[in-house]
């Protein structure tokens, strides 16, 4: 698996193609209630300090998957974390966890991040993401009591966050 920047048109379609279907933009929020990313403001996104994104590959070398940070402060040394798997296809097999654990490892030794912070939908069944999160020492920290909604019905959103001084690298 590596992780790559998003470096050419033809990424920048395939990412914001991922990020653009509804099994994907429902469980996101890029600030405003902004859900879907067309290819032009992700090219922004990927031209701005604020921004850290990185796509994740197979073994081979296909793109699955997505995974960055918004919110990035370099004063504070914060960021908050999120990712996608674009190709389902690659689903369960260790992907997402190993591309976050590699963006992580990034942005506190890369950027200087001292805390990075995420959030994930609360579901039942539980979301997967939780528990990705909960695998990379991610601590939950706080519930945002009905405030994302998906097809018209409201959830909670689980905050987390962790710290440079608790990731382990994969």
């Amino acid at each position: 698996m590596q992780l790559k920047p998003i470096d050419s048109p033809e990424l920048l379609h395939v990412v914001a193609g991922w990020l653009g279907q509804k099994e994907n933009y429902q469980w996101l929020d890029f600030g405003d209630g902004k859900q879907i990313v067309s290819p032009e403001w992700l090219k922004i996104m990927t031209q701005r300090d604020t921004y850290f994104i990185r796509v994740w590959t197979s073994d081979e070398g296909t793109p699955i998957g997505v995974a960055g940070l918004d919110s990035v402060n370099r004063l504070f040394k914060t960021g908050r974390f999120w990712f996608v798997a674009g190709d389902k296809a690659f689903r369960g097999r260790g992907y997402s966890t190993r591309a976050a654990a590699g963006v992580l490892t990034l942005a506190f030794r890369d950027l200087g991040l001292q805390a990075v912070t995420s959030w994930a939908v609360d579901t039942d069944p539980p979301n997967p993401s939780v528990g990705i999160a909960m695998r990379l020492n991610f601590r939950i920290i706080g519930r945002q009591r009905r405030c994302h909604y998906i097809d018209g019905q409201a959830y909670d959103r689980l905050w987390m966050d962790l710290l440079a001084s608790e990731h382990k690298e994969l």
